[in-house]
C-alpha cells in the first residue's frame, strides 16, 4: 500500500485499520533501525539508534493498547445491544 493509497475507509468496527497499518509500519521501522543497530560499530551512533527504538518502542505500545481499548469497548457495546435482543 503507498501513501497515496492510504485512505481511511471509516468502515471499522472492533478495530481501527488505519491504527493497524501504522501500527504495521512502526513495526517494520522498528524491526530496520535494530538491523542497523545490530550493524553498527560505532558506540556513539549505537547509542543514538537505541534510544530511537526505545522511544519508537513505546509508541507501538501505546497503539496496541489504544487498539485494545476500542475493541474492549465494542465488545462492551456488543454485548449491551445483544441483551436486548
Amino acid at each position: 500500500m503507498t501513501d497515496s493509497e492510504l485512505k481511511c475507509q471509516h468502515t471499522c468496527r472492533n478495530s481501527c485499520a488505519m491504527l493497524n497499518e501504522a501500527l504495521r509500519r512502526e513495526t517494520a521501522t522498528v524491526r530496520f533501525y535494530e538491523e542497523v543497530f545490530d550493524e553498527c560499530n560505532s558506540p556513539e551512533i549505537k547509542d543514538f539508534l537505541g534510544q530511537i527504538i526505545d522511544v519508537r518502542r513505546s509508541e507501538i505500545l501505546r497503539m496496541i493498547q489504544k487498539l485494545n481499548e476500542i475493541h474492549a469497548r465494542s465488545q462492551s457495546t456488543d454485548g449491551i445491544v445483544s441483551s436486548f435482543s
